[in-house]
């Protein structure tokens, strides 16, 4: 079978770059942006905590949104009251670097947070660098935290919210570091929550198909404990994701077409708000029409109303069967043309991931593969054998309608696995393409219908670009990024790259879509809101944020655009 030929040479000589890449990253990092932080160095051992989550919070209560003052800084960020100001996240901001107001931690704050944590709390340099700089990330700050501290329990979050809302001190949630557009930046220094150490599953029900985890868990060390149950936890963003994080971004993964976004498989969450309080969202039902659907409201909040502390997640029995196969195009408007007639066939699709040639050379050379380098299809039917069969037939017949070739399938397990392991690890090979470069990762999502057409557009735009760019997309639910590569230390590369995320965001507002399909806002969309959104809504929004948290210390700079006002 051709497959047998095509497995070879995917099974080649396979690289872990992923080490190599974060290690190089990490020590081309240039430490300019920071000397705006007035901390000194502690003299603390340094040591590093690789692991995950992010947070979250609450809804809204009527009589404190009536009597909250005009001057309460959670209402109307000062900057913005100058016209003549472009604020970061603001409407026209182009600036990369997130500016803030930095006010030094009061050394009572320090006493307290020493007295709860003792070795669970570092004000060392090096660590407090690491914690404020995403892995993955191009964006920066001119601050980095003050502090990061290490919870172990729920106990101990609400005790530091109940703190740093007295001092008035930012927080920042911290999970798996995989976030791309700048959630866990602390523009304004403050407190680092790391929650790496709350990364415990707490009970698993196995008849009810549910488990409550820590918010530090990641969803692969998930997947790992579920496995012998027959059960798994079916989103599945990039390798290093927490739960916590994965619920703060509304996050999805290539298996969403099938199984819905994190807002479909959250059951309920405790969150800490930002007086400390304690709040369960919901019951433990599968479905509950009881009062405001607070969970949804967390879920997608980025740690601006709270930071959450454990999620019920809805689980789903492991497929009987599976079959992947891959398909080559000649243009990657054929390839989405096939993805969109393969949803419309009414198949159960569980995984369409399309890749152009840019993204398959990246592959290639970062896993010593010989793919073909041309548009690419992935697809995953799951099922019965028959079933899954089935659909693989019906597939590889509307390919051969759509000007696709090479059309190859596999039902061995070690094939399927490093299928996916090699499309998992996609960011970091496009990344090493240029490893001295930084990395511009945009992410939007279109109804079906204008897939094919965003995406045509977008790479006609990329072409002609000096710039490296791939793409890679989530094509069965109208989700598609773009990782463009630029030097971090040429200005005019890095305004081409914007340039090239503004026209793909808004072709994708002008087809009725968003700009931001799962990554979340963090600092780097909130400037396409008002145009997504209006201006009523996002005044709605702060108007539940000043609800929740009238010192504005949770996450603040994210998610909100600072020129929004009420």
């Amino acid at each position: 079978m051709a497959f047998s030929i095509w497995f070879s040479r995917l099974r080649s000589s396979s690289k872990s770059i992923f080490i190599h890449l974060r290690t190089t990253r990490n020590t081309n990092i240039t430490t300019s942006l920071l000397a705006s932080n007035p901390t000194s160095k502690s003299q603390e051992p340094f040591r590093l905590f690789s692991t995950p989550l992010l947070p979250l919070a609450l809804a809204v209560s009527a009589g404190s949104l009536a009597i909250q003052s005009q001057t309460n800084p959670s209402l109307c960020d000062s900057s913005s009251h100058d016209s003549r100001v472009v604020s970061i996240g603001g409407k026209g901001s182009t600036e990369s670097v997130v500016k803030g107001t930095y006010k030094e931690v009061p050394q009572e704050l320090v006493d307290e947070l020493k007295a709860i944590f003792k070795d669970n709390m570092t004000m060392d340099y090096d660590e407090r660098y690491f914690h404020g700089k995403p892995q993955h990330s191009f964006h920066r700050a001119v601050n980095i935290p003050d502090i990061v501290v290490f919870p172990s329990s729920e106990e101990e979050v609400s005790k530091i919210a109940k703190c740093c809302d007295k001092h008035k001190v930012p927080i920042v949630p911290y999970g798996g570091a995989t976030s791309i557009e700048g959630h866990t930046l602390s523009p304004n220094g403050g407190v680092c929550i790391d929650m790496s150490l709350m990364n415990s599953v707490k009970a698993l029900h196995v008849e009810d198909m549910d488990v409550v985890v820590e918010p530090g868990i990641g969803w692969m060390e998930l997947n790992e404990y579920l496995e012998p149950y027959g059960l798994f936890f079916p989103l599945d963003p990039g390798p290093g994701a927490s739960i916590g994080g994965m619920c703060a971004t509304r996050c999805s993964g290539s298996l969403a077409v099938r199984y819905g976004t994190m807002r479909d498989n959250v059951i309920n969450l405790k969150v800490v708000l930002a007086n400390g309080d304690v709040v369960k969202t919901a019951s433990r039902a599968r479905k509950s029409a009881a009062g405001y659907d607070l969970t949804r409201l967390i879920i997608g909040s980025e740690g601006t109303l709270g930071v959450i502390t454990e999620v019920t997640l809805r689980l789903q029995k492991i497929p009987q069967h599976s079959v992947v196969a891959m398909c080559n195009f000649p243009t990657i408007k054929d390839a989405a043309d096939v993805a969109i007639a393969a949803m419309l066939s009414g198949i159960q699709v569980s995984r369409v991931e399309l890749l152009d040639e840019i993204q398959v050379r990246a592959i290639n050379i970062a896993n010593g593969k010989n793919l073909p380098e041309v548009p690419t299809l992935m697809f995953e039917f799951i099922g019965t054998k028959a079933y899954a069969q089935e659909q693989t037939l019906i597939v590889q017949k509307i390919v051969s309608e759509h000007n696709g070739s090479d059309f190859i399938f596999t039902e061995e397990p070690e094939a399927k696995k490093e299928l996916w392991k090699i499309r998992k690890g996609a960011l970091w090979a496009g990344m090493a393409m240029k490893p001295d470069f930084e990395a511009m990762t945009t992410d939007v999502c279109v109804p079906l219908s204008h897939l094919a057409e965003l995406i045509s557009k977008s790479k006609q735009e990329l072409d002609a670009s000096p710039l490296l760019c791939a793409v890679i997309a989530h094509a069965g639910d109208g989700n598609f990024h773009t990782l463009i590569l630029f030097d971090p230390k040429d200005e005019e590369q890095l305004q081409e790259a914007e340039r090239l995320n503004h026209f793909m965001v808004h072709a994708a507002l002008s087809m009725e879509g968003t700009c931001t399909g799962e990554h979340g806002v963090g600092t780097g969309k909130m400037k396409y809101l008002e145009k997504e959104l209006g201006i009523e809504t996002l005044k709605t929004m702060k108007r539940i944020k000043a609800a929740l948290d009238p010192n504005n210390i949770m996450n603040p700079g994210k998610l909100i655009p600072p020129h929004v006002c009420f």
